[in-house]
């Protein structure tokens, strides 16, 4: 891992840096700073990253009718969901813009495959909603966004904050305040003969912005949990 650290540092330098620099600086300009939902309580001075989480189960019917969809568009079911989220998102903050931080696994190279090390990155990917776009408009201005940033995804995101230099603000994490995560690997189901193992979902979280959607794929459903920060936050709000 020290080797490939060593070597993304000279790799990502000169013209490669400066490429990925101005994406950023293009993908994120005018933006805004801030999602606005509607809260229980008002934003303190200073981020408390203290939360807690609601489960999230998407039956495998309406999964396998959001999987047909979003082949009948070209796109993936990441795709699908991320303009869903932000739909969703965009409309609670009554936001014609809405920027989602999704983290990738960063490991587009084959010879990583084997490497035990902390590759992943955060891609801050803006979904547009202005001019209230049909489902297939906003599903291709999203698959487009999504892939120019993930051919950009070799700068560190601390790197992109700098580059954008958006305001800064104590109260809320810069760029983004919401996040989307689909793990795309089968979770590995641990069994054991004679005992039944289910997942009991911790009471509290830390969270690393004001919600988190955290989502995999099992046995043909889309599960997973909404982690939201305490301080904004009551429980059936964001159930």
């Amino acid at each position: 891992y020290a080797d490939c650290a060593v070597w993304q540092r000279d790799w990502l330098r000169g013209e490669r840096l400066d490429a990925q620099v101005r994406f950023w600086r293009a993908a994120l300009a005018g933006a805004p700073p801030l999602l606005e939902l509607p809260s229980d309580r008002s934003r303190p001075p200073r981020q408390d990253f203290a939360g807690a989480c609601v489960p999230v189960r998407i039956e495998p019917a309406l999964a396998a009718r959001l999987k047909t969809l979003a082949r009948r568009h070209g796109v993936t079911l990441y795709m699908l969901l991320l303009s869903a989220w932000g739909l969703a998102l965009g409309r609670l903050a009554n936001q014609d813009e809405v920027v989602i931080g999704s983290p990738v696994a960063g490991r587009q190279r084959v010879e990583t495959e084997p490497l035990i090390g902390f590759f992943v990155n955060t891609l801050a990917l803006r979904v547009d909603l202005s001019g209230a776009p049909s489902v297939a408009a906003l599903l291709e201005r999203v698959r487009r966004h999504v892939l120019q940033a993930q051919a950009h995804q070799e700068l560190p995101f601390d790197q992109v904050v700098e580059a954008v230099n958006p305001p800064r603000n104590p109260a809320h994490t810069p760029v983004y305040q919401a996040m989307l995560a689909l793990q795309n690997q089968q979770a590995a189901q641990l069994r054991m003969p004679g005992a039944a193992v289910v997942e009991i979902l911790p009471e509290t979280a830390s969270v690393p912005s004001d919600l988190l959607l955290d989502l995999s794929e099992i046995e043909g459903a889309i599960v997973g949990r909404l982690d939201y920060a305490n301080a904004l936050f009551d429980p059936d709000t964001a159930a």
